[in-house]
């Protein structure tokens, strides 16, 4: 799916961080109990990702390593903490993050960012949103009902793409 100029560090930080997880996991160590779920892969592929993109100075990385980084920490505080905030603009607020930390080595994706967290802080924070965005509320519960069709159908889209 995209270039790697040498896959076998890639793979090596990924058989790493998914050996120690499951070494943790067979030695039952108390501490590491909560982390024993489907989130704490996406973090391990998360972490490797940024690792791998400033040990290999591959930046584009940045933002994948990011983006699942957040949702494995987004799904891994839903799951243990009854303060954790669960709502859609959590996602755009994710997204947005990778995109400024992208930006931060390659000067790419500023802007998207920068809408994206705000957007994501405008939901979040907000008592009560003016009739006018209702709208929103209804695209999101349709996006979230069908997100599965959308991957398949983007997956399809990177298939057939030359």
């Amino acid at each position: 799916m995209f270039y790697l100029k040498n896959k076998n560090k890639l793979t090596a930080y990924l058989l790493i961080g998914i050996g120690l997880y499951f070494l943790l996991r067979q030695l039952k160590l108390p501490i590491f109990t909560d982390f024993y779920s489907w989130p704490t892969i996406l973090i391990i592929i998360g972490v490797t990702l940024l690792i791998y993109s400033f040990k290999a100075k591959e930046y584009n990385h940045l933002l994948g390593g990011t983006i699942l980084f957040g949702i494995g920490i987004h799904f891994h505080g839903i799951k243990y903490y009854n303060f954790w905030i669960d709502h859609w603009a959590v996602y755009p607020l994710i997204v947005g993050v990778g995109f400024i930390v992208r930006y931060i080595k390659t000067k790419q994706g500023l802007l998207p960012g920068l809408i994206l967290v705000a957007i994501a802080c405008v939901f979040i924070f907000s008592i009560n949103m003016p009739e006018w965005l209702n709208w929103v509320y209804d695209v999101f519960d349709v996006i979230q009902l069908y997100w599965p069709i959308l991957l398949i159908i983007f997956g399809i889209y990177l298939l057939k793409k030359k």
